[in-house]
C-alpha cells in the first residue's frame, strides 16, 4: 500500500525558508511525476511544483524563483524548499505521485493520483 508521508511544515517570519520532505513507503516502482500541491482556507487546491523521472520540474509563476523541488530516489524522498516566504504562502501543503507523467493527464481527476496527509506552513508577516 503506497503512502506518502509529509514533513517540515511549521511556523516561520516572512523572509525565512523551510524545507519540506515527503517520504514515499510501499511503492511498487518508481513514480514518473511527483509534485506538491497547497491549498489555503477558502481557496482551491493549486500545483505548487512537479518533477518527472528526467529531472524536468515545472513551477506555479509565484513561486518561481523562491522554490525548489528535488528528489532523492536513494532516500525515496521528495523535497520542496521554500525561501523569501510570504504571508501568502499559508497553508496547507501536500504531497502527490503518480505513475503517469506530468503533463495534461497530471490534471485528469480521473486519473489516480497518491497523495500524502499534508502538512501545514504558517508565514507571519
Amino acid at each position: 500500500q503506497v503512502q506518502l508521508v509529509e514533513s517540515g511544515g511549521g511556523s516561520v517570519q516572512a523572509g525565512g525558508s523551510l524545507r519540506l520532505s515527503c517520504a514515499a513507503f510501499g511503492y511498487s516502482y518508481t513514480f514518473y511525476c511527483m509534485g506538491w500541491f497547497r491549498q489555503a482556507p477558502g481557496k482551491e487546491r493549486e500545483e505548487v511544483a512537479v518533477i518527472d523521472t528526467t529531472g524536468w520540474t515545472r513551477y506555479a509563476d509565484s513561486m518561481k524563483g523562491r522554490f525548489t523541488i528535488s528528489q532523492d530516489y536513494a532516500k525515496n524522498t521528495l523535497y520542496l524548499q521554500m525561501n523569501s516566504l510570504k504571508a501568502e504562502d499559508t497553508a496547507m501543503y501536500y504531497c502527490a505521485a503518480a505513475y503517469f507523467g506530468c503533463g495534461g493527464g497530471w490534471y485528469d481527476p480521473s486519473r489516480d493520483k497518491y497523495w500524502g496527509q499534508g502538512t501545514q506552513v504558517t508565514v507571519s508577516s
